[in-house]
């Protein structure tokens, strides 16, 4: 049996997948990533090979694909290839109905329209600026003196949506604590916040022509308030996938890393 495996070195967190023959994912690792991208990477892999009986080291890989902030620094990889093409892809090998896909990683959001062959047919970015990606939710976070998980539900309590006017990631979370020190309710201030970031991801989705069978990829997807949120915005149930979203990248690189390394 031959394997292939992809690795996506995110600014926050790195992720592995290693698929057989026929395409099942056989280990995946979540990470938080290290400062750098190689330590990353070498970790990330490593603990993966460790999960699939008869592999000792990524030498025994037939093929890699890196992809992420940092695929150009995973020296093991026999090529690397953007996000935007791996999550569209690993989407698509996890429902080939979902025709469009919303990525919020650590430091950007990605609007992606998929063709029926899992490759991009279209793509908008947010990258100059923080706001609605998972250092921002990190960061509101510790506003709240909550975890991810904790801050991630407490919209869903909600009954109002106290608006939030900064788009900024600095100034926002300034806004968050002086309501929060007015003694305004947690719950509507984070309704709010995820209604404003729910905004801005239907603006990328929009650009990108990703109007129906949408479904969430990166850390954020976990995020269920941001999801009904986006949901409500966009008037669309969101499609959920049988496999971990923050796993799309690295899982659209072994695929890749499949098709490829299967051609050799």
């Amino acid at each position: 049996m031959r394997y292939y495996a992809g690795c996506d070195v995110g600014s926050t967190y790195t992720k592995a997948v290693i698929v057989d023959e026929t395409g099942a994912i056989c280990a995946s690792i979540i990470r938080r990533s290290k400062i750098n991208a190689e330590v990353s990477s070498r970790l990330a892999m490593e603990a993966c090979v460790e999960q699939v009986e008869g592999l000792s080291s990524t030498e025994d890989l037939a093929y890699i694909v890196g992809t992420g902030y940092g695929r150009n620094r995973v020296p093991f990889a026999h090529e690397n290839v953007s996000e935007i093409s791996c999550h569209a892809m690993g989407v698509h090998v996890t429902d080939p109905t979902v025709k469009a896909v919303i990525d919020i990683g650590g430091q950007d959001v990605k609007g992606i329209a998929v063709a029926p062959d899992g490759t991009v047919k279209n793509f908008a970015m947010n990258d100059k600026c923080a706001a609605g990606t998972g250092r921002f939710y990190e960061a509101m976070a510790r506003s709240f003196e909550m975890t991810l998980e904790e801050f991630s539900s407490l919209s869903l309590r909600a009954k109002n949506a106290i608006p939030i006017t900064a788009q900024c990631t600095v100034f926002a979370e300034s806004e968050v604590i002086a309501l929060v020190g007015e003694g305004k309710a947690p719950e509507e201030i984070a309704a709010g916040i995820q209604m404003a970031l729910a905004k801005r991801c239907f603006v990328m989705a929009k650009k990108a022509g990703a109007i129906d069978h949408i479904a969430l990829t990166g850390g954020c997807a976990k995020n269920e308030g941001l999801k009904k949120a986006i949901e409500k915005v966009l008037k669309i149930r969101m499609i959920s996938l049988g496999v971990d979203p923050q796993l799309m990248g690295a899982l659209g690189a072994a695929e890749f890393a499949r098709k490829k390394g299967g051609k050799a």
